[in-house]
């Protein structure tokens, strides 16, 4: 069975605000997020439906917090909190997050080549 572990996955996106870990496991990609200011990523998401993600996550916070929006509500996890986030979501996360999240690859990839051209488009280096 596939496993992956925080310290043995290595580093693919360290920024001033985020480190992030990603390995495959089958079907799906856990990702090893932390947070090292308040994110806002909400513009990197034009260009995809609704200009939110349409990703489905299944995650939990390991510290801090983050919340997800969508055009009706908010919700707000901790740590200690498993969640699930179903698509159409902006997420807002603040300083000393980390979470440890599971995503259909080929749906977090989509949503990453988005995310990436936009990054590009404002001139950070992910």
């Amino acid at each position: 069975m596939p496993s992956a572990n925080r310290l043995s996955t290595p580093v693919a996106v360290d920024e001033p605000e985020i480190e992030g870990r990603y390995a495959p496991l089958d079907e799906y990609t856990v990702s090893f997020e932390s947070f090292h200011q308040d994110v806002d990523p909400a513009p990197y998401f034009t260009g995809l439906p609704d200009d939110r993600c349409q990703c489905v996550h299944w995650g939990v916070v390991t510290d801090g917090q983050i919340t997800f929006r969508w055009p009706d509500r908010e919700e707000t996890y901790v740590a200690g909190d498993a969640y699930y986030a179903p698509p159409g979501h902006l997420p807002l996360i603040t300083a000393g997050t980390a979470i440890v999240e599971f995503s259909a690859t080929a749906d977090l990839e989509a949503t990453m080549a988005v995310v990436q051209r936009n990054l590009a488009a404002a001139g950070a280096s992910s």
